[in-house]
């Protein structure tokens, strides 16, 4: 971290903060370089880590007036979870890169305000170590060395953890330029906290190269198949998620091997360039789905109106990333606290402008053709 600041400079940042924008500026100045870069960086020349924004920006609302809205219920559930509203925590590595407390700041602030964590393979804390207080998925990555996953996904459930998250966009890394150009790796203090074998390569700092991509393109199986989603199902006797899915083909392939639920998700735009927007994905997913399994989506959403637009095309929740870690770099709890604040207002805000009282209400009709 770049400065350190009072409990009191914390707080009057926080609650100046009145957009998820505003914290991401004030997490710019606190943050140390190159795990800024790591963290808002996406492949090639990020065509789609922009058009996840821009996506959204096109969608336009068809809002309904003279209605009783005095009263917004924004509670769902997700895989029968109860959720104060439709909003998870989606998995991202190294959280202590940005704050002190990592994972377990995230876990405890999401916990109060009724939302559910999704803890990465990668995190910088052992999955034993996020409070059991909050609800919690797992996100898998299948090695090469099957019993490494076999082990972690055995420590989850034991952990307690309901559920777990299947990356299958990623057999390879996609070409994350801004990591390549500072030859990222990781700083002292941190590591992949769910591995106890040796992470030189994790820490290898060379110009032209990502220490994060070398390391997946050693571990990572590139074989996997669906056949991944029965094994990991039958292993653990937990609900299998498949994230990243982004066309109606694969969602009827994830649907009959086995999984309970499917996200969509092009990784942030660090995957594939010149992938669609995830918000352009949801409604063929979703009618592909056809209500066999729920379906969420992940990638740019920075407003409550982006998750009225997500259920609108048929999504049943959304997963929200760097958001959470730029709250987490400026106020710890507190700062991921906000972000939930921030998106639960806005979401309120505009099913009240839409004259809609409960998500039940918000469909297609919501949204202009």
């Amino acid at each position: 971290m770049n400065e350190s600041r009072s409990a009191e400079h914390v707080r009057a940042a926080l609650a100046g903060a009145v957009s998820l924008r505003d914290l991401e500026r004030l997490a710019e100045r606190v943050v140390d370089d190159p795990a800024w870069q790591y963290l808002m960086g996406g492949s090639d020349d990020e065509i789609t880590l922009g058009e996840n924004r821009r996506a959204f920006e096109r969608l336009r609302f068809r809002p309904r007036v003279l209605r009783d809205v005095s009263t917004i219920d924004t509670k769902t559930v997700v895989l029968g979870q109860e959720l104060a509203m439709p909003v998870l925590v989606a998995p991202m590595a190294y959280h202590r890169l940005y704050h002190p407390e990592g994972e377990p700041a995230v876990a405890r602030a999401t916990a109060r305000a009724g939302g559910l964590f999704v803890a990465s393979t990668m995190a910088s804390t052992p999955l034993e170590e996020v409070p059991s207080q909050c609800p919690r998925w797992f996100q898998v990555y299948v090695y090469r060395d099957r019993e490494i996953t076999r082990d972690l996904v055995l420590r989850a459930k034991a952990a307690g953890f309901s559920a777990l998250v299947l990356t299958v966009d990623a057999p390879r890394l996609g070409k994350r330029e801004r990591e390549a150009r500072i030859g990222f790796g990781l700083p002292a203090g941190i590591r992949a906290a769910n591995f106890a074998v040796d992470q030189s390569d994790l820490r290898l700092k060379e110009a032209g190269t990502s220490s994060i991509a070398h390391h997946a393109s050693k571990a990572f199986d590139a074989t996997l198949g669906w056949e991944s989603v029965a094994w990991l199902a039958e292993l653990s006797q937990l609900p299998v998620i498949v994230k990243g899915i982004l066309t109606e083909e694969d969602a009827r392939l994830a649907v009959d091997a086995g999984a309970k639920g499917i996200i969509v998700s092009n990784h942030g735009g660090r995957q594939l360039d010149g992938s669609p927007a995830t918000i352009d994905c949801v409604e063929e997913v979703a009618k592909a789905a056809s209500g066999r399994v729920e379906v969420l989506m992940d990638g740019g959403v920075r407003r409550g109106s982006d998750i009225v637009k997500a259920l609108a095309l048929g999504a049943r929740a959304v997963l929200v990333g760097r958001p959470f870690l730029h709250g987490l770099a400026v106020g710890g709890d507190e700062g991921v606290l906000r972000v939930f604040d921030l998106l639960k207002d806005e979401l309120e805000t505009t099913m009240a402008l839409l004259g809609r009282t409960t998500l039940a209400e918000i469909d297609g009709s919501v949204l202009k053709c």
